[in-house]
């Protein structure tokens, strides 16, 4: 992708896919790569920080000997992505006007 991603971008499209379930690190990383070409270096502190925020919690779930993170979006994180949701909204109407 030739456009850059800032970080509220991100932050939305992070909540977004965890309203839709919990998921562990590496696919959510695997998922926001195939759209937006983010790195795990990318998405690692993004989940810190919106854990930090308390948009976001998590837990460990055994897997195969090993125990991996996975990630829920708090009712803090589903207000804070509606009010992206309603922001791109008019972000992208805008953008849809000029770019046409």
């Amino acid at each position: 992708m030739i456009f850059q991603v800032g970080a509220t971008l991100l932050d939305a499209c992070v909540l977004a896919t965890l309203e839709k379930g919990d998921t562990y690190g590496y696919a959510l990383t695997q998922t926001l790569q195939q759209v937006l070409g983010v790195s795990e270096s990318t998405l690692y502190p993004v989940l810190r920080r919106l854990m930090k925020e308390q948009c976001l919690k998590a837990y460990d779930q055994p897997w195969q000997g090993r125990n991996r993170r996975y990630y829920t979006i708090t009712a803090q994180g589903r207000e804070r992505s509606k009010v992206y949701k309603e922001e791109w909204k008019r972000y992208k109407s805008g953008l849809d006007g000029l770019l046409g």
